[in-house]
């Protein structure tokens, strides 16, 4: 925005983080959520990638309500894996191949399958073009990478303006 609050979105994201973490909503705690959360962005420019533009913002509430419902959903496949007998889990490293050019956007990929139980981002490969997962039962491989380009890259194509790799 300018100099002097260059991230009012981040700004008011760190104050009601701070505010959770603090547990009160005294003016003091009030106060000091918006002084870190002025003063975090000012202090470590360097650290902050940009963030690309939302171009369909309606379409990111459905994808965040959609998430949401993924990871509930895992963790009952993922509870029922780990109390089901032992032979029944086939884990695999799987590499996915992504289309994402933009860091953030792919940093929010990768989140998304870490956060999914079941999943967890592995690495990266150095071209930023093939994410290798690790999946708790996997027993087709190309389903798994066909589900997270179809339910978790193309909407996040979609909804950021972003290039592809």
């Amino acid at each position: 925005m300018n100099r002097w609050l260059p991230r009012p979105a981040l700004t008011l994201l760190l104050a009601v983080v701070w505010l959770l973490l603090a547990n009160s909503l005294s003016l003091g705690q009030a106060l000091l959520g918006l002084f870190l959360g002025w003063a975090i962005p000012l202090l470590v420019p360097g650290f902050l990638i940009p963030v690309p533009a939302i171009r369909r913002p309606l379409r990111l509430l459905a994808f965040v309500g959609r998430v949401i419902a993924d990871i509930v959903v895992a963790n009952l496949h993922v509870a029922k894996l780990v109390l089901g007998p032992r032979g029944s889990l086939r884990p695999a490293f799987v590499e996915v191949p992504v289309e994402i050019g933009d860091e953030f956007v792919l940093a929010v990929l990768t989140s998304i399958v870490s956060l999914t139980p079941g999943t967890v981002s592995a690495g990266l490969s150095p071209d930023r073009r093939v994410l290798l997962l690790h999946v708790l039962d996997a027993p087709d491989p190309d389903e798994v990478v066909a589900q997270v380009k179809a339910r978790y890259e193309a909407p996040l194509l979609e909804i950021f303006a972003c290039s592809r790799s």
